[in-house]
């Protein structure tokens, strides 16, 4: 096992046809991600009844294939580690708590943070903090524009034995200059920023 002083710093490339097998692996390596999901929760066709491992991990391919997806994947020299699964709300368009979300909208966003995901073995490095930083700069570079993140508030909460924040925490995205919007369950915010390009 190498030393955490002497490991490479993190990398990130896009999700794409070239890097697909990376991210599988990295996907099987953690069992479909929550029993199967492959990070298809946030787009059209959603996870949940009917949907099997096997029909989500075609249908997050043929994302890739059609160019549906933006992701970016956060690599350890050769090896995948984690992502931030980030895009335009047509392309995200299954966020929790929706009704909600709908009677506080005041301004559409351009991009969504969707969801975000580390490795077994990689939690608490820094994965997603890189993860979050490389969709930033990718939104910058495609333009900019109003950014959304649906993190979970920590502050004040018991700790959660056994969860999994695959939105990120609140504290994540203050780092980045994210401010609350709007509550839209107990423990789950509207997080906005402004991506200049």
């Amino acid at each position: 096992m190498t030393d955490k002083a002497t490991r490479p710093p993190y990398a990130t490339r896009a999700l794409t046809e070239d890097t697909w097998d990376d991210f599988a692996r990295l996907v099987e390596a953690n069992n479909g991600v929550w029993g199967g999901c492959w990070c298809m929760g946030f787009h059209p066709e959603g996870v949940g009844r009917g949907r099997t491992a096997a029909g989500n991990r075609e249908a997050k391919k043929a994302h890739v294939r059609g160019r549906t997806v933006h992701q970016v994947l956060v690599y350890q020299g050769d090896e995948c580690v984690g992502w931030c699964q980030y895009g335009p709300p047509a392309e995200l368009p299954n966020i929790k708590n929706p009704a909600a979300y709908a009677r506080g909208l005041t301004e559409p966003p351009d991009w969504r943070i969707g969801c975000i995901f580390t490795g077994k073995g990689h939690r608490r490095e820094g994965v997603a903090r890189a993860a979050v930083a490389g969709a930033l700069a990718a939104i910058e570079d495609a333009g900019g524009g109003l950014v959304e993140a649906y993190p979970e508030q920590v502050d004040g909460r018991a700790p959660q034995q056994g969860a999994y924040l695959h939105t990120g925490p609140e504290s994540l995205f203050e780092e980045f200059g994210f401010t609350r919007d709007r509550q839209i369950a107990k423990w789950r915010w509207v997080m906005q920023r402004h991506v200049e390009p």
